[in-house]
């Protein structure tokens, strides 16, 4: 289902770092034009012929005794030769051009990528002869999801070694280059890229993995390997809406971007996010995106701040939605500035539990997939119509990505408890804002755990 990311080149944006504490949650051990109707043809009315005109001629002389020849032509002058009868041709009438159906399109949006030392661990043991790191039996349950969108965009929070060599997992972040290709297998378009974990490996980090990403055909948006990488707006085709994607982070976990790269990685100016959307508006974008990195670690209310910032950057139109991540558990969806934000999406793939994690709540390995629907209005501007989510859990022991409405409606067992507590809390978080999600694969009577 993958739809290629088409680039419109801007003037340069550059990307001002503002100071943001706090780290990465980890790995902590506890150890066309349309077509026309044809026009209906008419039938013309036939042309009368002219008759031909008839000449007299003298009588010949026969014996008195013969009879006149029949049919003889009568005597006396000639006929007037009827006026021909001009022809009738009747003037179509015009067929109205059929009324365009309104365009529509399917969002998904999922959390935090983080391949914690475990988790690619197991992809290894997931390997083959296609694939060193094989991540994709992981996001199995959620393939039809994922690639039943429109437009499927991922957040990938840590850099990718070009080899697979020299990986890592917490504090200092490098995934086996193998994910990217199993990404864009299972159904994503791309991915939001700026996140506190960017410059883990530096710029060679940042371009071996948006190498990486071009080679598996993903578009990305956060980082950059030149100014004029940086300043060109990401754009996306989804069932021919143009969607403009931006990604911005908070900051960099103490890392500083070089004097000569400030564009290397985006971090939250308003400034700079409202003129980056502005550009990609100018290179075609009928709905722009703004992914960002933002939040407390584990707090499932967002903060003032949070609140505050999307407050200002939806206060024009300039973006139409916001997309959070960074907390590491779902946070509420909320309608303000006649657009929504989501402020967290949660891990989709991690190895945060309380088992893993001296910090880390149960809700750490709740996920979403939030699914936002999109419909043409009157006017021909681009709206959405309803948000949805897919609840998803982390199952640690082969680190796989459940649908916890479809894993409790096909009842296991074994994951019972965990999934309906899961769900009540991916549920009423969502909707905590008063905002009506709707809930795709929900069971007929879940629990509460």
């Amino acid at each position: 289902m993958l739809r290629s990311a088409v680039r419109g080149l801007v003037a340069v944006l550059s990307a001002a770092t503002v100071a943001a504490a706090g780290g990465c949650g980890g790995d902590h051990p506890a150890t066309g034009p349309p077509p026309v109707a044809p026009t209906a043809r008419v039938a013309t009315t036939a042309t009368d012929e002219p008759v031909p005109t008839a000449f007299s001629t003298p009588a010949p002389s026969f014996p008195a005794t013969a009879a006149p020849l029949p049919d003889a032509p009568p005597s006396g002058p000639p006929e007037a030769a009827p006026t021909p009868v001009p022809t009738q041709e009747s003037t179509p009438t015009p067929t109205a051009a059929p009324t365009p159906a309104p365009r529509q399109a399917r969002l998904a949006f999922t959390g935090d990528l983080l391949s914690h030392t475990a988790v690619f661990q197991q992809a290894q043991a997931n390997g083959n002869d296609e694939l060193d790191y094989d991540y994709r039996p992981m996001f199995e349950p959620v393939r039809a999801a994922l690639s039943g969108a429109d437009l499927a965009i991922c957040h990938l929070e840590t850099p990718l070694s070009p080899d697979n060599r020299d990986l890592s997992g917490y504090p200092v972040f490098n995934a086996p280059g193998d994910l990217a290709i199993a990404l864009a297998e299972v159904g994503y378009d791309g991915c939001s890229t700026a996140s506190n974990h960017s410059l883990d490996k530096g710029t060679l980090g940042i371009a071996a993995t948006l190498n990486l990403f071009d080679e598996a055909g993903l578009g990305h948006a956060g980082m950059a390997r030149t100014s004029e990488e940086a300043a060109t707006p990401t754009l996306y085709q989804a069932n021919g809406i143009t969607i403009g994607h931006l990604s911005y982070t908070y900051g960099l976990n103490g890392f500083i971007l070089p004097a000569d790269q400030p564009w290397a990685v985006n971090v939250i100016s308003v400034e700079e996010i409202l003129a980056e959307a502005r550009a990609a508006a100018g290179a075609g974008a009928d709905f722009v995106v703004l992914s960002i990195h933002w939040g407390a670690e584990y707090r499932v209310a967002p903060t003032a701040r949070q609140r505050a910032l999307a407050k200002e950057i939806l206060a024009g139109d300039e973006i139409d939605l916001i997309v959070g991540t960074h907390a590491h558990v779902i946070q509420p969806v909320e309608f303000t500035g006649g657009n929504y934000v989501i402020y967290g999406l949660g891990n989709f793939l991690s190895n945060q539990s309380p088992q893993s994690c001296r910090s880390c709540p149960p809700g750490s390995a709740d996920g979403v997939i939030a699914v936002v629907e999109l419909q043409e209005g009157e006017s021909g501007s681009i709206e959405v119509v309803a948000v949805e989510a897919v609840p998803t859990w982390v199952d640690r022991r082969t680190f796989t990505i459940i649908d916890v409405g479809a894993a409790l409606a096909a009842a296991r067992p074994e994951l019972t408890r965990q999934l309906e507590q899961s769900w009540a809390r991916t549920t009423a978080t969502l909707r905590s804002y008063g905002v009506e999600v709707g809930f795709t694969g929900q069971p007929a009577q879940p629990g509460t755990g």
